[in-house]
């Protein structure tokens, strides 16, 4: 068995909502929870039952909601992970201060199974979360011990940040995820928050621009600020519906920002859309040392 290192099986557990790509879910192995989409008539798993395309197109006859992934799905994905043969589990979730699903994974405790896990609130949404667990799985691929590796992705996910732009503030209403942003009714001046997660996890506007095209300057603005002094980082502009700005912020950021190392394109989550609406575009960065 070695010093122990190399015996440990780790696993990776994270949210939907944490919207990791497909290929990085296949590349380490992911074992993914989805959130729920409830709609008056019918319930979805996030990502599974439901795609984003179905949410867009039923957004003029209804704006479903989104609730936690059922208690059942979690333990059932525990006993999976076991039966796979992994003894250590990093679950890493979406951030606790706009969703419960850090909460529920907790509760599991620490030894579900038998299994050791490790619980990362992330405090961030989105890729923004997503980020930490693909890079549990780069560390975990490296050779890293258990507690390492939750350590390094602890650190990493303080230092992730995702900047968004939404077309309305009508749908973070909606879904009461707010946070901070509320009082900003700037539809006169066509004032758009650039909007981020603060420490504690909670939406706040980060800052202000009049009209959409300055808003997204803004967010790219930000993110090469967040990039600055880090040896290399992972960078990404996920949308909603809006393909064409997204491929030409990447383009951009891509240029500005050479030392990049991945780079994630893509359409956000069902549960996500729900509570953005169409419109939005989210610049991160990953610091990485």
């Amino acid at each position: 068995m070695g010093d122990g290192m190399t015996s440990e099986k780790v696993a990776i557990l994270v949210d939907s909502c944490s919207d990791v790509p497909q290929t990085y879910r296949d590349k380490y192995g992911m074992y993914v929870v989805p959130l729920m989409v409830i709609y008056k008539d019918a319930e979805y798993r996030d990502g599974v039952d439901i795609q984003p395309e179905d949410v867009y197109a039923r957004f003029a006859e209804e704006i479903p909601s989104t609730s936690l992934p059922s208690p059942a799905v979690v333990a059932d994905v525990f006993k999976q992970i076991k039966a796979d043969g992994y003894d250590k589990v990093i679950a890493v979730a979406i951030s606790s201060g706009l969703s419960g699903t850090y909460e529920l994974f907790r509760s599991f405790g620490d030894a579900p199974e038998g299994l050791e896990v490790r619980y990362i609130d992330t405090k961030n949404i989105g890729i923004g979360s997503g980020f930490s667990a693909i890079r549990a799985g780069e560390l975990i691929e490296k050779g890293l011990g258990f507690a390492e590796v939750c350590d390094e992705v602890e650190k990493t996910a303080r230092e992730t940040k995702l900047f968004f732009c939404v077309s309305t503030l009508e749908y973070l209403v909606k879904g009461g995820r707010i946070g901070r942003v509320a009082g900003m009714l700037g539809s006169i001046l066509d004032l758009k928050p650039v909007i981020s997660c603060d420490e504690n996890g909670i939406y706040y506007t980060i800052a202000k621009a009049r009209g959409r095209k300055k808003s997204l300057r803004l967010a790219l603005e930000k993110a090469v600020e967040a990039a600055a002094g880090a040896e290399e980082y992972n960078i990404t502009v996920m949308h909603g519906d809006a393909q064409a700005e997204a491929d030409e912020l990447l383009a951009t950021l891509k240029e500005l920002l050479p030392k990049h190392r991945i780079a994630i394109e893509g359409q956000i989550t069902p549960a996500l859309i729900v509570h953005t609406g169409p419109g939005l575009i989210g610049v991160g960065i990953q610091p990485l040392r």
